[in-house]
């Protein structure tokens, strides 16, 4: 019976004093921070769309507003009662094939998306910018049109969630 407590501590031990140097050092996960110059409330404009994507910027512009809805941070709809507004450019979008069964049939193509964003003051003062977030997917290749098709619009939907989550993490780092 002794040896299966002094067991149980032996584990305890070790797991508290993590627990307690992490809490102590400010360990919190990436963007769980607050948005930069004392921004309480954000406003997020619709972005220009630079691509040949047909709706990209509704897509990535309401994925946007739900992450930051989604991790507690205040969203306006009236851009005038926002004490900041993120806005910016899709600068591009590209396809590129990754796998090919033979020399002109494609197995799979990842997608990539690239953006230019910008955080002001409802005077025009700029508190945070960022060029060239980017990121891709990939998607498989049907022997059918609208197959290949639907495939890229799931692609492009979670990618725009992953570069959702990638801005708001980069706006809240306080670095």
């Amino acid at each position: 019976m002794r040896t299966t407590v002094f067991y149980c501590k032996k584990q305890v031990l070790p797991i508290f004093v993590m627990v307690f140097f992490l809490s102590a050092c400010g360990y919190r996960f990436a963007g769980s921070g607050s948005l930069p110059g004392g921004i309480k409330t954000i406003a997020v404009e619709i972005l220009k769309n630079r691509t040949s994507e047909t709706g990209l910027e509704n897509t990535l512009t309401n994925d946007l507003i739900y992450e930051f809805i989604q991790r507690g941070k205040s969203v306006q709809k009236n851009i005038k009662k926002a004490d900041a507004v993120l806005s910016g450019v899709i600068e591009s979008s590209s396809i590129a094939t990754i796998s090919r069964a033979q020399q002109q049939s494609p197995i799979e193509r990842q997608i990539r998306i690239t953006l230019n964003l910008k955080l002001t003051r409802p005077d025009g003062q700029v508190i945070w910018s960022a060029s060239g977030i980017s990121d891709y997917e990939a998607y498989n290749v049907a022997a059918d049109k609208q197959a290949t098709d639907m495939n890229k619009r799931q692609a492009i939907a979670t990618l725009s969630k992953r570069l959702a989550e990638k801005v708001h993490n980069r706006l809240t780092e306080n670095f």
